[in-house]
């Protein structure tokens, strides 16, 4: 049975009034997956070597160092510190690698972590796009380093590039990070001659306004393939909802049907390669009642390709 990793102390990571990443994001999904016959477990904190893996002492020790005890701390002009915040980060992370070690275990065939803050804009020393510790690639380097594991594929669909995903795995051959996102959009990254120092990036940029019509060619012709070869052991999702045609802060024309139908591609790839272990974690979706459905839809595909 699919896996579901949540933590109520997401809740207490707090953003100023009128920011897209809030609070209700995680309420609204929790409700969207109420009657959704899952598994349920609460996160534990990231253990400090796994976070070191991707992010070093000093910039973790600047982030507590910047933590307020009330109100809200600045970093940068979108992302912000509130006294949950770091709490709710490390939980981000912790669920990610008890997702890996869930699946990879054999205890759940895949499993998504339903946490915030997201994770995958964070660079090795650099908090930004409401992102504070790089999750999935945190995630990556566990596989890698506490099982063995030979391939890991990160697959972010997320509207915005992850480029923080990229920088933490930009070095590492054994793990392939694809990325289809709009361009021109920010944070500006992932072109598609960002390809990493082992050939291991593959970026797809999508114009504004494009369907699922598009993502769906795009993948069957070059994603999947690129991903077939690799042949991954795992597949890490970077589940961005905000793609979809109602969320405020891009212009894709994705809609519910089309997360569902991305995800079951995925699940194809999985099956084909890493006897279907798929751990997926949110990252973005900004419109709530489009993150609800988008996410279930997402999650009731894992539900059913993990049922077999």
């Amino acid at each position: 049975m699919t896996l579901l990793i949540d933590h109520p102390d997401t809740d207490a990571h707090a953003n100023p009034p009128g920011h897209p990443e809030q609070v209700a994001r995680l309420p609204a999904i929790r409700a969207a997956l109420a009657d959704m016959a899952l598994t349920r477990e609460t996160a534990p904190p990231a253990a400090p070597e796994a976070v070191l893996r991707c992010h070093p002492q000093d910039f973790l020790d600047g982030l507590a160092a910047a933590a307020p005890t009330e109100g809200f701390v600045q970093l940068d002009p979108d992302t912000w510190l509130s006294p949950g915040t770091l709490r709710a980060a490390w939980l981000g992370a912790g669920a990610a690698v008890r997702a890996v070690d869930a699946v990879l275990g054999g205890a759940a065939p895949n499993a998504f972590c339903a946490m915030r803050p997201p994770g995958h804009h964070a660079e090795r020393t650099t908090p930004m796009g409401f992102c504070y510790l790089g999750n999935v690639a945190i995630a990556a380097k566990h596989a890698l380093a506490a099982h063995d594991l030979a391939r890991v594929a990160v697959v972010d669909f997320d509207v915005h590039h992850g480029n923080g995903t990229q920088d933490l795995l930009w070095d590492e051959a054994r793990t392939l990070f694809v990325s289809t996102h709009q361009s021109p959009l920010w944070p500006g990254t992932g072109a598609a001659d960002e390809t990493g120092t082992q050939d291991n990036v593959m970026n797809r940029p999508l114009p504004p306004g494009s369907d699922g019509a598009l993502i769906r060619q795009v993948w069957e012709a070059e994603i999947a393939p690129r991903l077939d070869a690799f042949a991954p052991e795992l597949v890490i999702v970077s589940a961005g909802f905000d793609a979809h045609a109602d969320d405020p802060l891009a212009q894709l024309q994705w809609d519910t049907d089309d997360f569902a139908w991305l995800t079951d591609r995925i699940c194809d790839l999985a099956a084909r390669h890493a006897d279907g272990r798929v751990v997926s974690c949110l990252e973005g979706g900004y419109d709530l009642p489009a993150l609800a459905a988008s996410a279930a839809a997402h999650v009731d595909v894992l539900r059913r390709r993990g049922d077999g």
